[in-house]
């Protein structure tokens, strides 16, 4: 079994962790916040310092961190003190320039990295079932392996360095656009007297079926369980949809994409978000729909 560093023991880290020390593995844990240190005793991992006492001497290392400028920071401290050969994989979700700014430096460093983001929200890292979008060499994805099958049901290798990020932002643009999608056939759905069932139904089985409608229905008591039957508490937070729309949108500019349809749907969380629904389930922006009806 390996010995892992985990930096980021947050509603996604956490789990992803626990998962380790339930496979066996020796988990060595980092984060800033003493709640989640506590909770972290409580699943098993041992408790570093620092973050570069979480990485040092590790065969694998784990970050998942709130922003692409956290992520440098902490690279620059855990990279000195990687054990040379090691694998440092981040799965946090953050910009592509990021993702191979600190691929470079672990490269430099003589070191193997990853960047992996998941998809599957904190129901997936707590089951084990993330997908994974891992970008960099093959070397570094069979080192880092080990890891990744025991917290997620599929990793898909997306390229080189900074390929994981651009998988993950083009999927979550996509996955912005077909809720906002989904709710407005909902939305129209009631308002010309038509059970939300009914459409379900045959939206379900039809042309327009598509992950927003089939798993996550936006609608309370359609489909199978979703936030919606929760009062639209996360599953994934609304902020964060913003925070991956917006990543989107800066990588269309950079690269010169035409995204109409990416830049619609940011303005639309956008203004969900500062209206006081930052922590609500994106699918709740439903509700919000008549007050962003002209936008």
């Amino acid at each position: 079994m390996a010995e892992i560093g985990f930096i980021g023991l947050g509603n996604m880290g956490l789990p992803m962790a626990a998962n380790l020390v339930k496979a066996g593995h020796v988990v060595t844990g980092f984060d800033t916040v003493a709640a989640a240190l506590e909770k972290a005793r409580a699943a098993g991992i041992a408790i570093a310092g620092t973050a570069a006492g979480a990485a040092a001497d590790r065969d694998i290392v784990v970050t998942m961190l709130p922003n692409g400028d956290i992520v440098r920071s902490v690279f620059a401290e855990i990279v000195p003190a990687a054990r040379p050969g090691s694998v440092i994989v981040d799965s946090s979700t953050i910009d592509v320039a990021s993702a191979r700014i600190v691929h470079a430096m672990a490269t430099e460093a003589g070191l193997l990295c990853l960047d992996a983001p998941v998809s599957g929200g904190v129901g997936g890292a707590e089951a084990g079932t993330l997908t994974f979008m891992a970008g960099g060499s093959q070397a570094a994805l069979d080192r880092a392996r080990p890891a990744l099958e025991v917290m997620g049901g599929r990793i898909v290798h997306c390229g080189d360095g900074g390929a994981g990020q651009a998988a993950k932002i083009c999927n979550n643009m996509l996955l912005g656009i077909s809720m906002i999608g989904t709710c407005e056939a909902f939305a129209l759905a009631g308002k010309l007297g038509l059970s939300q069932q009914a459409l379900f139904d045959v939206i379900s089985t039809s042309s327009g079926q598509c992950w927003s409608v089939n798993t996550y229905c936006p609608v309370p008591g359609v489909g199978p369980k979703s936030p919606a039957d929760n009062d639209y508490q996360p599953g994934f937070a609304a902020a964060l949809m913003l925070k991956d729309l917006g990543l989107a949108q800066q990588a269309a500019e950079a690269s010169g994409a035409a995204t109409p349809m990416g830049r619609h749907a940011t303005a639309i969380y956008e203004a969900f978000v500062k209206a006081g629904n930052g922590g609500t389930d994106f699918s709740g922006i439903i509700r919000f729909l008549d007050q962003v009806r002209d936008r």
